[in-house]
């Protein structure tokens, strides 16, 4: 597939900010006179460009957990995106320049709408939602996060993919200008995930643009990323410029990288070791009262849940599947 960078587009297909700007303010004017005809819900998402802008007119999700929620500063200042560096800490430290917007996703594949959208004219006409998810990572590490977003199955119904569509691909934005870890060869450039179509129509699947009612910081995926709460962190791709509805299964960034430490599937499951160490306890960031590192060198351990706690509503994609093999 090819990703047009920001070279290769023609001037006259760039929008000036002033006016992306304004078209962002009469299209929010006028889904709020809309909105006040239609009721509260039927607001439709509208992004504000500002880094740390509250975001408006967001819904209480259904799917929230009732656990702690980690601080700004842990989910903020402790992360995995190797577009940014390798490090914990190279996100925040190497991605505070990089600009987020305007941004397009390009929709193609198997599917009946296709085409390169604006972010907003890609996520309405739906409401945002708040949902309280825990995020687990490979590296027997976890999270508790608000995240702000618009249910994946909605952008999946939305472009009716058609029958012979069995799994959703989604790429991130390939700049090494702008991305420095993306100079480094650790992994196959630009990262690519995929789900199930099943997967992406699970209602736990969303597309996340905002945490803590705020937009996304650059450092955790702006303007838009997956989050997939019963798997593991990998497969929640950050800075997403393409979704691809295909009939065959993707490699992914990781499955092409180490074949033998990171399968398709990446559910959460306590009873497979990570090939270097193990999966049955994990250390909650932020138990301690500390932030960063300090947080988890000191964090008690507890049991890892079999798909993240999510059993109950996603175990039965997995019916006859042996999650030892398809890890």
């Amino acid at each position: 597939m090819l990703i047009r960078r920001p070279t290769d587009i023609r001037s006259s297909e760039i929008t000036p900010r002033e006016v992306f700007l304004k078209r962002r303010e009469l299209l929010r004017t006028g889904l709020l006179a809309g909105g006040l005809a239609m009721g509260g819900s039927a607001i439709a998402a509208v992004l504000p460009p500002e880094r740390r802008a509250k975001l408006p007119d967001v819904v209480p999700g259904k799917f929230s957990t009732d656990e702690t929620v980690n601080s700004y500063t842990d989910v903020t200042t402790y992360n995995n995106y190797y577009e940014f560096g390798t490090d914990k800490s190279d996100p925040f430290e190497n991605s505070q320049e990089f600009e987020s917007r305007p941004w397009t996703v390009k929709v193609d594949g198997h599917c009946e709408k296709t085409g390169i959208f604006d972010l907003e004219d890609f996520i309405q006409p739906y409401a945002l939602e708040e949902r309280i998810y825990r995020l687990r990572c490979v590296e027997a590490w976890s999270m508790v996060i608000p995240w702000v977003g618009v249910p994946l199955a909605d952008i999946v119904r939305r472009h009716r993919p058609l029958s012979s569509a069995k799994y959703v691909v989604f790429e991130t934005l390939l700049d090494p200008e702008r991305m420095p870890g993306q100079r480094s060869r650790n992994l196959h450039w630009p990262y690519v995930e995929g789900l199930t179509i099943a997967e992406a129509v699970n209602p736990l699947s969303l597309l996340a643009v905002g945490v803590y009612g705020e937009v996304l910081p650059n450092q955790n995926g702006a303007p838009i990323r997956l989050v997939v709460p019963w798997k593991y962190g990998f497969k929640s791709i950050k800075g997403i410029v393409s979704m691809t509805f295909s009939e065959n299964r993707p490699r992914t960034a990781w499955e092409r990288a180490a074949p033998h430490e990171y399968g398709f599937y990446a559910n959460v499951n306590p009873n497979v070791d990570h090939p270097r160490w193990s999966q049955a306890r994990e250390r909650r960031i932020g138990s301690t009262g500390e932030s960063g590192l300090q947080s988890i060198f000191g964090a008690p351990k507890q049991e890892t849940l079999m798909f993240n706690g999510y059993g109950e509503q996603v175990a039965h994609l997995y019916e006859g599947l042996d999650l030892r093999q398809n890890f």
